[in-house]
């Protein structure tokens, strides 16, 4: 079962696999927490994805506790709900749970310390889903795009007519496309379901694109992709620093993950995030003709 319905992995999920039990906000709310853990254990699945979230990173700074009762108290009602059942639970979260002062890759063990609201309140659902379902597996990600819904790709393919567009160049992370992440969820999921309470498959572990780049470098090869495919010219980028972009919420000047471990647990590689770049315009390019 895959909770969340309209979002970007929920759909990449769908579009790999169109056999998945997918429900939507209309039929489980996260904000309705024992509602939510009792549509778990009415179906009784073998293993739930949260896929569902509070995505709005700056808008949760002035909407506290909708974003907890989401992405905090809703990811436990869940785990609950599977546990109550047997059910395995994977739940999607986030590289905002650091903080960013980190000149290299982050771990799964390195102390979280979330600088936003949007991130403090994923990393709580972290601590709540673990401690209430032994068969949890956090699965932290970042910067995900896709072919569907509203995502940093689109977003700059949107604006490509304007002559200059500046962009932030010091924020440094891997971007990762919800095609590839769903492949790898799709692909741990049999695994996840045989496991047993004490299996070395619980717990927190990361899964991001290949390599690490910056929103500026990211949108530069957003547009060269899609020159002559999606888009007929492109913007010059200046890129500019987080300060000179000012937002509600601050972000981590470094976010990227260190995906090792889950690569050699899994035996799966991390797609590098060019190549996903390159599928998710090839879609674009199949849909526009």
């Amino acid at each position: 079962m895959v909770v969340g319905r309209g979002g970007q992995l929920s759909r990449a999920l769908s579009a790999s696999d169109p056999n998945l039990v997918i429900l939507g906000r209309d039929q489980i709310d996260l904000e309705d927490a024992a509602g939510a853990e009792a549509a778990i254990i009415d179906t009784a699945p073998d293993i739930v994805v949260n896929a569902a979230a509070y995505t709005a990173v700056d808008k949760a700074e002035s909407d506290r506790a909708r974003a907890y009762r989401v992405n905090a108290e809703g990811a436990a009602a869940l785990a609950r709900g599977a546990a109550a059942v047997g059910a395995a639970f994977l739940h999607v979260s986030t590289d905002y749970v650091f903080d960013g002062t980190k000149s290299g890759e982050w771990t799964e063990t390195d102390p979280t310390c979330p600088i936003n609201v949007y991130g403090a309140s994923k990393l709580a659902g972290e601590h709540g889903a673990l401690a209430v379902n032994a068969r949890t597996m956090i699965l932290r990600t970042s910067w995900v795009y896709s072919p569907y819904g509203g995502n940093f790709v689109k977003a700059m393919l949107r604006l490509s007519d304007r002559e200059r567009l500046s962009v932030v160049a010091d924020q440094h992370g891997k971007p990762t496309s919800a095609l590839d992440l769903a492949a790898a969820i799709l692909s741990v999921a049999p695994r996840l379901a045989r496991a047993g309470d004490e299996s070395v498959v619980w717990g927190i572990w990361h899964y991001a694109g290949r390599g690490t780049t910056n929103w500026a470098a990211f949108a530069d090869a957003v547009f060269t992709r899609a020159m002559g495919r999606l888009i007929d010219r492109r913007p010059v980028i200046s890129a500019i620093a987080t300060t000179d972009y000012p937002t509600p919420a601050r972000r981590p000047h470094n976010s990227a993950l260190d995906c090792s471990a889950f690569e050699r647990m899994f035996s799966i590689d991390t797609v590098p995030w060019e190549s996903g770049v390159d599928r998710v315009i090839d879609l674009l390019e199949e849909c526009a003709t």
